[in-house]
């Protein structure tokens, strides 16, 4: 049996969660009585001379978490800007590696680090911490724009044209009182209240309703006034998109204002981090 597209993704995503879970965890359960003694006291623990920064996984942790973090972003950097790049994968699915990245690289940083933060690398780890925490909101903000399947943002003209292709679709799937088309394919323009970014308004309660009493009136087939209802609610969530787009387009762009600077001081500092300890002498395995 062949699988989905939909159902590949899902899968993707989901062990790239487990992931993150199980790396985590897996770290947590081995070090967590390194982790959770005081610091005079770790120099004398089993586990300090293979857990601490310097430490065969201490070390290598920060290494492999770094090489994430920066592979992460100039990824997708490169996908997102270079034309060359443009027709490897799908920009949604890019981000959504950028994000896996980003998120187990900053962890194997936290457990390199020991849960010990001074210096000029404390900088690093708290520009670390804004950018993942700015990356969630970020992520939420992305969701909240319209796009298409491919990921690329879409225009106010391009859904007025889904909405006109909806109209015309139902149309040619069913013959309606025109009343019931009116009421669908104009309830958006027409609707004065105001809705809300979670949950229906009480206009297009009020309207649903009325909608499921005229196919009801009409005998409608129970099958087939589910799909109009349902593209109707499709209709609304189309309006609630329409509406969101300017706001959300004008977030996203604060947004990069206070994300951008900070990953760039992350990976100055980092960098400033990697050549002192290599002139230190500070060597993993090679």
């Amino acid at each position: 049996m062949k699988l989905k597209d939909s159902t590949i993704h899902q899968i993707v995503i989901s062990s790239l969660v487990v992931i993150v879970v199980t790396t985590v965890s897996v770290l947590l359960y081995i070090g967590y009585n390194y982790y959770s003694i005081p610091l005079e006291e770790r120099p004398f623990h089993a586990l300090n001379q293979t857990f601490k920064a310097s430490g065969l996984v201490g070390h290598g942790l920060g290494i492999v978490g770094s090489l994430l973090i920066l592979f992460g972003v100039f990824s997708y950097m490169l996908r997102k800007r270079l034309r060359i790049f443009s027709r490897i994968g799908i920009l949604k699915h890019w981000l959504e590696f950028h994000i896996f990245l980003c998120t187990l690289g900053p962890f194997l940083i936290l457990f390199h680090t020991t849960f010990k933060f001074g210096g000029i690398v404390a900088v690093s780890f708290w520009s670390m911490v804004a950018v993942f925490l700015s990356g969630i909101l970020g992520r939420y903000i992305y969701l909240q724009i319209p796009r298409s399947i491919e990921g690329q943002e879409l225009t106010l003209l391009e859904l007025e044209d889904q909405k006109i292709e909806m109209n015309k679709q139902l149309r040619q799937t069913v013959t309606l009182d025109e009343s019931i088309y009116e009421l669908i394919g104009n309830f958006p323009d027409k609707s004065k209240g105001q809705t809300s970014f979670f949950g229906r308004s009480k206009e297009e309660r009020v309207a649903l309703k009325k909608l499921r009493v005229e196919l009801k009136s009409q005998r409608i087939p129970i099958k087939r006034a589910k799909e109009i209802v349902q593209l109707f609610k499709s209709q609304l969530g189309l309006k609630k998109r329409i509406e969101r787009l300017v706001t959300m387009q004008k977030l996203f762009a604060y947004w990069h204002v206070a994300h951008l600077p900070f990953a760039l001081i992350m990976l100055i500092v980092m960098i400033i981090h990697v050549v002192v300890a290599v002139t230190f002498g500070y060597k993993w395995i090679f």
